[in-house]
């Protein structure tokens, strides 16, 4: 499922239009990300948890020439599907 479609289903289950249904996912998304962006998270019960988690440095390898490279830390988006999404 795409975008739109989850648009088209949202304003068929909602009875809400198209436009409308696409200004409330758009505005769902946008304080979802603002809110993890801020180093946040946001916790939807049963649906699952959006949090930022943090990779430490580490060393890696260049596939392509065998080197050694140094990878940075970074902060990075992370979702954990809670009860109801992950008993499928």
């Amino acid at each position: 499922m795409n975008k739109s479609e989850l648009i088209d289903a949202i304003a068929q289950q909602s009875g809400l239009s198209k436009v409308d249904s696409k200004k409330a996912l758009d505005a769902t998304l946008d304080a979802i990300s603002s809110e993890v962006k801020k180093g946040g998270k946001v916790v939807l019960v049963g649906f699952g948890t959006f949090s930022v988690s943090e990779r430490s440095a580490r060393k890696g390898i260049n596939p392509r020439t065998k080197k050694a490279i140094n990878i940075p830390a970074k902060k990075t988006a992370k979702f954990k599907p809670g009860s109801t999404l992950a008993s499928l």
